[in-house]
């Protein structure tokens, strides 16, 4: 007796299966998905915790980028603001000192005024008048830090001096200032003007 296993019929060309012989069988490689009940996927299944997670991160994101946007646009306001207020602060410092510097030359003017005054009743005091003025304004600029310079006799300084002549002094050393045309007032760093020398010719 054969052990064999018996190979099915073959179904004859055109013939007709009864209901029931045949079984749908899956394609190979391919599983069949189905949900509960033996149906296809549920109508959840593509709302599942990971489009959950992404909305969350999305939201995340919108709300830090809004938070930054609001503190740049904070500090834009306080930079603008610190610039004003500096703005306004360097011109009454401006304004003070201008004031400050105005108020020391109002007795000089007081004095030249009194001085004119008197010239009219005596003539001869105008000069006298017009000295003490002189060395009044020289001393409101020495303390406003502008000391008069004018000294002869001392070596040529470029950071000094402004040379407008030159003169033939036998008894001077070659490049020596031996005349003061015009006063010079305040230091190298700190000076108004310098002082307009002549100085002595070299051989």
């Amino acid at each position: 007796m054969s052990t064999q296993p018996q190979q099915p019929e073959p179904v004859p060309e055109g013939a007709v299966t009864e209901p029931g012989q045949e079984q749908d069988l899956p394609a190979p490689g391919t599983a069949e998905v189905r949900g509960a009940g033996g149906e296809g996927p549920g109508p959840d299944a593509a709302g599942g915790p990971a489009d959950t997670a992404s909305g969350e991160a999305s939201g995340g994101q919108a709300a830090a980028l809004a938070e930054l946007d609001d503190r740049w646009r904070r500090a834009l306001a306080d930079l603008e603001n610190l610039r004003k207020r500096h703005t306004r602060e360097l011109e009454r410092e401006r304004a003070a000192e201008r004031a400050s510097t105005a108020a020391v030359l109002l007795p000089v003017i007081d004095n030249l005024e009194l001085a004119l005054s008197h010239a009219e009743a005596d003539p001869g005091s105008i000069v006298e008048g017009v000295k003490a003025i002189r060395d009044q304004a020289v001393n409101t600029l020495a303390r406003l830090g502008y000391e008069r310079r004018g000294e002869t006799g001392v070596p040529f300084d470029p950071a000094r001096h402004e040379v407008v002549g030159v003169v033939e002094d036998p008894e001077a050393e070659p490049g020596t200032v031996v005349q003061v045309l015009r006063p010079g007032y305040g230091d190298p760093g700190n000076q108004l003007r310098p002082v307009a020398v002549a100085v002595a010719k070299r051989e």
